[in-house]
């Protein structure tokens, strides 16, 4: 199995804020895509998440403070079962946002893809935090045919 792994770090003393950007619909459509709907807050509940190329589905697997997971229940099959995981920790000005995106089956040229996109959505993120503007589909930089 192959992972995805990235480290950012965003400059904000309020962990809740950047919480509250993966835990409420606000917050998701102000980042990742404006077309996502669901229960992202709750445990069980069920995210979509669309874009242009298609889209992906969500389980909620875990909401705490600093631990937020989702598992892929529909959508594109190399993304099935798989887990994203977000790690927050409070380090002086800044909140460290520790990403993974975990369980693919193998290492695929969309897996590379997908790890790009990871990282310009996350630099959506860190833009909706500290510039209070993010990037989300379908303003964000397209970096092939795929989206």
């Amino acid at each position: 199995m192959a992972d995805i792994l990235h480290r950012i770090a965003v400059k904000t003393r309020d962990i809740t804020a950047v919480h509250h950007t993966l835990t409420t619909l606000e917050g998701l459509r102000g980042w990742w895509t404006e077309d996502t709907t669901g229960e992202p807050g709750t445990v069980e509940g069920i995210i979509a998440f669309r874009f242009m190329a298609g889209g992906f589905d969500m389980r909620v697997k875990t909401v705490t403070q600093n631990l937020v997971e989702w598992e892929v229940v529909a959508g594109e099959p190399q993304w099935i079962g798989s887990v994203i995981r977000w790690e927050l920790k409070q380090v002086d000005d800044y909140v460290v946002i520790l990403f993974k995106h975990e369980g693919w089956k193998e290492a695929t040229e969309f897996m590379h893809h997908c790890s790009t996109k990871w990282a310009i959505f996350l630099m959506s993120l860190k833009d909706l935090i500290e510039k209070l503007k993010g990037s989300p589909n379908p303003r964000d930089v397209k970096i092939d045919e795929i989206n």
